[in-house]
């Protein structure tokens, strides 16, 4: 029979007792506890989600990894490269990639009778993912390549179209400037709205042709290769690999191939989303320490309101690492009933944020319009044992306060 427990639970459970610890220090101490925990689950879980998100959207216009011609600069106007069936089958078929499709961009001017804007012309062929946008579309639906013709329907951003007052259905132009420039008109089929503004504003989706025809490109000719990963946390080692890879090879015309992953493509958002992670850190440690301190207050009080009591039980014959045992059993028991209420308090509102977005932002500066969630199970899980874990550590501390406790003086105490 384990003694310490025993006495644990009928000091914790005995609700006749008459001597018990001090209610308000119980409550403040479990209320600690709960609120911590909760401020600890949402900070993960909107951090986390927040990554996720931003990750995500950057991700949908330019995938995981490209493979472009190593002499393009960083802007949209590129060199091309040239794309064979076997290469294309062969990324296919590279551990780790789950999806592979070609693209070519070109800047233009789109003009309406009223106004005009710089965008970015990306065209995509019969392999694009239209999953992104397909989520993201507000009207409309993604337009369907003719194989046996050039096609002339767009998908736009809402920004776009509010910006030059277009909507579903309508024609525009857009120049291009070359040796000479150069119209094309195009028909809106579809309108999306990611909430990524320096994206939204940028990029136009049309057929890969029409960018061929403008450059004088053959047909297996591309500005590059997007690569999609099945694992994201291994897309740096699946980016160093095909960067190995790729560099030994050319196409036909020479060019060499240059692999990048969405983080040397885009280094400043992904080093801020880095940042992001000291923030939790920090939130973490804050939290638990408030809430360590609310419990090592609470534990000390019941050790006071029990000092008689240890007094008894070290006249009988019990040792210090007994009674400091029955004390950190009591501590358990008000951790675990915290750690309850903290669960369900941050599930709930982790609950009613994910369904129904209650917590709004400004897309222009957050690049979303609510507050993410996201909050897997191996997360929550690991959050709480290390919740407990640090907090049952914080009591080792004050339980020392019972060694302290003379038995003959405190007996005699009331």
């Amino acid at each position: 029979m384990n003694l310490e427990l025993f006495i644990a639970k009928k000091i914790h459970f005995n609700k006749e007792e008459g001597k018990q610890a001090t209610p308000p220090a119980v409550r403040i101490a479990m209320i600690g506890i709960a609120l911590g925990l909760a401020v600890m689950m949402l900070s993960i879980a909107i951090i986390v989600g927040f990554k996720q998100e931003v990750r995500g959207k950057v991700a949908g216009f330019g995938s995981h990894i490209q493979i472009t011609n190593f002499d393009s600069n960083n802007s949209y106007e590129t060199k091309p490269i040239a794309v064979s069936d076997s290469l294309l089958t062969a990324l296919c078929n590279f551990h780790g990639i789950k999806h592979v499709e070609t693209y070519a961009t070109k800047w233009g001017i789109l003009k309406t009778d009223s106004d005009f804007q710089g965008i970015v012309l990306k065209g995509i062929d019969h392999d694009f993912d239209w999953s992104f946008f397909n989520k993201n579309m507000k009207e409309g639906t993604a337009f369907t390549l003719d194989s046996a013709k050039t096609g002339t329907d767009v998908i736009i951003s809402q920004y776009l179209c509010d910006l030059l007052n277009l909507k579903l259905g309508d024609s525009f132009l857009t120049y291009f400037m070359q040796d000479d420039i150069r119209a094309r008109r195009f028909t809106i089929t579809g309108i999306y709205d990611t909430g990524f503004l320096d994206y939204d504003k940028l990029f136009v989706i049309a057929d890969i042709r029409q960018i061929r025809r403008l450059n004088g490109w053959e047909k297996d000719e591309v500005s590059g290769i997007e690569l999609q990963v099945t694992n994201y946390d291994k897309i740096d080692r699946i980016t160093e690999e095909l960067y190995f890879s790729m560099a030994e090879l050319q196409d036909r015309n020479g060019n060499s191939f240059y692999t990048r992953s969405i983080k040397e493509l885009n280094p400043m958002i992904f080093s801020w989303l880095e940042v992001l992670d000291m923030n939790v850190v920090v939130i973490l440690i804050l939290m638990m320490a408030v809430a360590g301190f609310a419990m090592i207050s609470g534990l000390i009080i019941i050790i006071l309101e029990r000092t008689n009591m240890i007094g008894i039980l070290k006249a009988l014959g019990q040792n210090n690492t007994s009674i400091r045992k029955i004390f950190l059993y009591i501590s358990f028991f008000l951790i675990g009933k915290g750690m309850l209420w903290g669960n369900a308090i941050g599930l709930v509102l982790c609950f009613i944020q994910y369904h129904f977005g209650i917590l709004k932002l400004d897309p222009s500066t957050y690049y979303m319009d609510t507050v993410p969630i996201s909050l897997s199970v191996s997360s929550f899980i690991l959050l709480n044992i290390g919740a407990l874990a640090a907090a049952m550590l914080m009591m080792l501390g004050p339980s020392y306060v019972i060694t302290k406790i003379a038995p003959a003086r405190s007996i005699r105490f009331e």
